[in-house]
C-alpha cells in the first residue's frame, strides 16, 4: 500500500506540475511575441532613412527590446483586462487568462527597460513611457479604449512617431526635420492599418464598453478612413524620396507594395458586398501581407544604402 501511495503521489506532482506548465505556456502565448512582426516595418523605416553610420549591435539590441519585449508587454497587458473569448490579434483562439500573465507582463516590461538603459539612458526612458501609455490603454480604471478618437491618437502616435523617434534615440542619432517628416508619415501608415484590426471585433468591443473608432465607424467607414490614412501616408513617402532624389527608393516602395493594395481594395470590395469577408483570417491576412511587404521594401532600401 506504501508503494501504491507513493506512485499516487509521484503521479499527482507530475499532473500538478503540468498544470502549472501550461498555465505559463497559455500566458506566454497571450504575449502574442510573433504578432510584433506587424509593427516590424517602423523600425527598417527608420534605419532605411538614417544617413549616418550607426552601431549595428546596437540596433539588433533596439530591434529585441522593442519587438521581443516592449510589444509583447503591451499585448499581454491588454489580454489581461479584456479577457478576450473571441478571436484577437494573432490569435484565432486566446486560451484562458490567468495570473501568470500579469507576472509574465512585468517581467517583460522590466527587461525591456532595463536592456535599454544598456544601451542609452534615454532610449530607456522612452521605453518607459510607452510600457506606462500602453498601460493606460487597458487598465480598466483609465482605459483609453473606451474614447475612440483619443484611443486611436495614442496608439497610432505611440507606435509610429514616438517608436521612430524612440529607435533613433537609441541609435544615439539625431532627429532632424527630415526625420520628424518621416516619423509624422509612419503615424498615418500605422493609423491606416490600425482600425483594420479591429474591425471584425465590434460585436465583442461593444459587449465590454469599448468604443472603438472602427466601431464607431462601421465596416465601409473604417475602410475608407484607412485608405484615406494610407493615401497621406504613402504620398507622403513618396514626395520626400522624390524631392531627396531618392528614385531607386521610390520605385522599390511602388513595387513591394502593389500585392498590399491589390489585396486591401479586394476585401474592401468583398466586404462591402457581404461582410462575411469581415473575419480574423482576412483582417491577419491584411497585416501580414502589409507588414511583410513593407518591411522587405525598407530593408532592401537599407542595404543598398549601406553597401552601394
Amino acid at each position: 500500500m506504501a508503494k501504491l501511495s507513493s506512485r499516487d503521489n509521484s503521479s499527482a506532482q507530475m499532473t500538478s506540475n503540468s498544470a502549472k506548465s501550461g498555465v505559463w505556456k497559455n500566458a506566454l502565448v497571450l504575449m502574442r511575441i510573433p504578432f510584433s512582426i506587424y509593427l516590424m516595418p517602423v523600425f527598417w523605416f527608420a534605419l532605411s532613412n538614417v544617413s549616418q553610420d550607426f552601431d549595428q549591435w546596437s540596433a539588433l539590441g533596439i530591434f529585441i527590446i522593442i519587438h521581443v519585449f516592449l510589444y509583447p508587454a503591451s499585448n499581454g497587458y491588454n489580454s489581461y483586462f479584456d479577457k478576450d473569448e473571441e478571436s484577437i490579434g494573432g490569435l484565432e483562439k486566446p486560451p484562458i487568462v490567468t495570473q501568470e500573465l500579469f507576472y509574465l507582463v512585468l517581467l517583460f516590461d522590466a527587461t525591456a527597460i532595463i536592456g535599454a538603459y544598456l544601451i542609452a539612458p534615454l532610449f530607456a526612458t522612452m521605453v518607459f513611457i510607452y510600457t506606462m501609455v500602453s498601460k493606460a490603454y487597458s487598465f480598466d480604471k483609465i482605459r483609453l479604449k473606451r474614447f475612440p478618437i483619443l484611443s486611436t491618437a495614442v496608439v497610432t502616435v505611440f507606435q509610429g512617431a514616438f517608436t521612430y523617434g524612440m529607435i533613433l534615440i537609441g541609435l544615439g542619432l539625431p532627429i532632424d526635420s527630415t526625420h520628424m517628416i518621416y516619423a509624422a508619415v509612419s503615424t498615418f501608415l500605422i493609423a491606416g492599418s490600425y482600425p483594420l484590426t479591429q474591425i471584425y471585433q465590434h460585436k465583442e468591443d461593444a459587449s465590454r464598453g469599448d468604443k472603438t473608432l472602427s466601431l464607431k465607424l462601421g465596416v465601409k467607414g473604417t475602410f475608407i478612413f484607412s485608405s484615406l490614412m494610407f493615401a497621406i501616408g504613402f504620398s507622403g513617402i513618396l514626395a520626400m524620396y522624390f524631392l531627396e532624389g531618392k528614385f531607386l527608393d521610390l520605385f522599390i516602395l511602388i513595387l513591394c507594395t502593389l500585392p498590399i493594395g491589390f489585396y486591401y481594395v479586394r476585401w474592401m470590395i468583398l466586404s462591402w458586398k457581404d461582410d462575411g469577408h469581415i473575419n480574423f483570417r482576412n483582417a491577419m491576412n491584411m497585416n501580414a501581407i502589409s507588414s511583410i511587404a513593407l518591411s522587405i521594401a525598407f530593408m532592401v532600401m537599407l542595404l543598398l544604402h549601406r553597401y552601394l
